[in-house]
């Protein structure tokens, strides 16, 4: 029988605090309802302190996809004599292909690079002026070779090539776009925990003044025994609903942004003959905001009720 008793008052205790954390859910939601201006002017600054690194990691994943589509940078342009005619050119690459430096080496016809180039409406007027004979005469054959290793080794020993009258390698131009987004990507981590920092002390701001109106009740509750965690559990959750309407407000901000972004730069970008479009964020990476935006309103509100429990705490004697 006693174990009995302890095992109902066990699960009767477990009952009563599933249901005060289902009553602190309902009722902190409630408490942010009830002041709405309130309420969206404190989502609104954590979700511009949300939206700012996010937007910019963003813009940082798509260079970073910009720079992966232009990876033939890496890649070593090699342009033959214009007397090199359509055999010993493919001769050339093949020669190429059994070095152990290259990984891969394509053979760009002259008919196929004039191709290329008359699918690009700028240039297309300027091949019908000249003529496709002529246009397709004035275009050497090109290899483009991939390195497997190092590429300034290779494009130095591409040089040597009797049939090559150019080397081209775009080297440079690479490891400064790596270079910047290396930057760009630590600069993004130090916005992020700064305006992460003052999401934080928006949202325990918000929460003191909580707090501060509910004092009396606050103080009636610690008389009456109520554990810290008890009374601190509501103004934990009113910190998470905070935080996860602050990011969902910052991921609506962002997607406004993309659409009105998105198509101006894919236009922009065909008119330089690419393809490259502009990515959102996807769903796994906006889920994880959400629920860093709500962890962050959860600490804040934790930071500010700790310390004032503490110090409101009644004195034992």
């Amino acid at each position: 029988m006693n174990e009995r008793a302890a095992a109902n008052a066990q699960a009767s205790r477990f009952g009563a605090w599933l249901d005060h954390h289902g009553f602190s859910i309902v009722a902190s939601l409630g408490r942010m309802l009830r002041k709405p201006w309130a309420t969206m002017l404190t989502v609104g600054v954590m979700a511009v302190a949300l939206a700012l690194p996010l937007g910019l990691w963003v813009v940082m994943q798509n260079l970073s996809r910009l720079g992966g589509e232009v990876q033939s940078s890496r890649d070593v342009a090699v342009f033959l004599k214009p007397e090199v005619d359509a055999a010993k050119a493919q001769a050339i690459a093949d020669s190429l292909r059994a070095r152990g430096d290259v990984a891969k080496v394509d053979l760009i016809a002259p008919e196929q690079a004039l191709q290329q180039l008359r699918a690009r409406e700028d240039l297309a007027a300027a091949i019908d002026a000249l003529g496709e004979d002529a246009a397709r005469a004035a275009l050497p054959s090109v290899l483009r070779v991939s390195p497997r290793g190092d590429e300034l080794l290779l494009a130095e020993s591409l040089k040597a090539l009797p049939d090559a009258e150019r080397v081209q390698h775009d080297a440079v131009w690479r490891e400064r776009l790596d270079a910047w987004l290396r930057f760009g990507g630590r600069a993004v981590l130090v916005l992020a925990a700064l305006l992460g920092l003052g999401a934080l002390l928006v949202v325990g701001n918000t929460v003191r003044l909580d707090i501060q109106s509910r004092r009396e009740e606050i103080g009636v509750l610690q008389l009456l025994g109520a554990s810290d965690g008890f009374v601190r559990r509501p103004f934990l959750y009113l910190g998470a609903w905070y935080g996860l309407g602050a990011g969902a407000l910052a991921l609506g901000v962002l997607t406004l942004a993309w659409l009105a972004l998105r198509e101006p730069l894919a236009d922009l970008a065909a008119r330089y003959g690419s393809n490259f479009a502009l990515q959102g964020l996807p769903p796994l990476p906006a889920l994880a905001v959400l629920a860093t935006a709500g962890v962050l309103g959860w600490l804040g509100a934790g930071l500010v009720t700790g310390h004032y429990l503490r110090q409101t705490r009644p004195v034992e004697r």
